[in-house]
């Protein structure tokens, strides 16, 4: 029985046929190596994304392949085939025929520079004013027009609901109930931002997927509208449709755009141990004749003109986030105690229970030497915002890994 040899990238395959003794060499061209700017895990699990860049495959340019035969040793038959440019071209023909198909958006999540809960309303919830700032840290997400009527979410973390308990999909049906598109899509969510946070990462994403949706559509409704749509699926979304700063009151869902207050070079390093704050238990344990009386207009108004500081960054909730999570108070006090002027301010963001630095980008050194801190997450961070009309664009690391907005022209 004669056998047929097939060597491809250094790994020879032998099959037993009745074909005469051929070998079919098979050589990849342009396969090459490119460096990414992702996440990297640290030695002691947690994440940085400024850390040294990852390799990445691209794809095979061609394919070259040549017969042989064993016996004589004479070539055959050569046949040069470029699969990749042949797909593109075809992707490219159906992208210009049939619209937009495809779309990879950044999804940035956001902190509270000072957070003022100001009163309890009837309806159960709480009043509050506070300075909301979107941040460099995001996900990235990636749509597809699917051919079904059913969405379907993958994503690359565990534990991530994929059905419509998941905040993108409840934002495509949310676009379909109020414009009728009948539109539905693939959707693959690149996950950085840590949940259980205080970060609104889960609020980005739905933001996100309804400006996608309406992307898609041809742009069926205003900014305004899609605005206004999203406080049905959470109060913080609505604030991902402004620009990147506001002063938000009510429930969070009434935005009011501001000048960005502060500097886009100003760098804060993020840190958030493995256990997350429920809000719900949060907001049981606040006592609202506990809180802050100063009055948030002051602080923004203070905030604007001289900067961040330890005594303008005031959250309402961290009292009762640390009676839910000791542990949180714990860091906040350790972080402030070896910052030595590090750190302009130094406070929890939202419910928690992520530890903001702002100042620097670099985690005091205690994180990497206590083993009760080799899991949590760590991040370095900056402000940014977006340009009228358009989505938020994930910011360009420079060659000393300091986030630049681009998304504004001189910013």
């Amino acid at each position: 029985m004669a056998s047929t040899h097939f060597l491809c990238t250094n790994h020879l395959f032998t099959c037993s046929n009745a074909w005469n003794n051929h070998t079919f060499s098979f050589n990849k061209i342009s396969l090459s190596l490119s460096s990414s700017s992702s996440a990297t895990h640290r030695p002691h699990g947690s994440y940085s994304f400024s850390s040294p860049k990852i390799p990445q495959l691209q794809r095979t340019q061609f394919v070259k392949a040549m017969s042989f035969d064993s016996r004589s040793g004479n070539k055959q038959v050569e046949i040069v085939y470029d699969p990749d440019e042949r797909l593109n071209r075809l992707a490219d023909e159906v992208d210009k025929n049939a619209g937009l198909s495809r779309l990879t958006l950044f999804s940035p999540c956001k902190i509270n520079v000072f957070l003022r809960i100001t009163s309890k309303r009837e309806d159960g919830f709480h009043d509050l004013a506070s300075l909301f700032h979107v941040i460099s840290l995001g996900d990235k997400i990636k749509f597809s027009l699917s051919p079904s009527n059913k969405d379907r979410l993958s994503t690359n973390v565990p534990g991530v609901p994929l059905d419509d308990r998941n905040l993108i999909i409840k934002a495509l049906n949310l676009y379909r109930k109020k414009t009728g598109s009948s539109n539905f899509f693939w959707i693959h969510l690149d996950k950085k931002v840590p949940t259980g946070a205080g970060l609104g990462g889960g609020s980005s994403n739905a933001a996100t997927a309804l400006w996608a949706a309406n992307q898609f559509s041809g742009c069926l409704a205003t900014e305004k509208e899609l605005q206004e749509w999203s406080s049905e699926i959470g109060s913080d979304v609505p604030f991902f449709f402004s620009h990147g700063a506001a002063y938000c009151t009510g429930r969070g869902e009434v935005v009011k755009d501001i000048p960005p207050p502060i500097p886009f070079d100003i760098p804060m390093v993020l840190i958030k141990p493995q256990q997350a704050c429920s809000t719900a238990e949060v907001y049981k344990r606040l006592q609202l004749d506990h809180t802050s009386k100063i009055d948030p207009l002051t602080l923004l108004e203070e905030i604007s003109r001289n900067g961040i500081s330890q005594e303008v960054c005031v959250n309402d909730l961290e009292p009762p986030a640390f009676e839910v999570l000791p542990s949180l108070k714990r860091l906040k006090q350790r972080v402030k105690a070896a910052s030595r002027g590090q750190y302009d301010a130094v406070f929890m963001s939202g419910s928690g229970s992520t530890i903001v630095g702002v100042g620097s980008p670099d985690p005091p050194q205690f994180v990497y030497d206590d083993d009760e801190y080799k899991d949590v997450f760590l991040s370095e961070a900056s402000f940014i915002t977006r340009a009228a009309n358009q989505w938020y664009a994930e910011p360009i690391l420079t060659s000393n890994e300091t986030a630049v907005d681009d998304s504004l022209p001189g910013k």
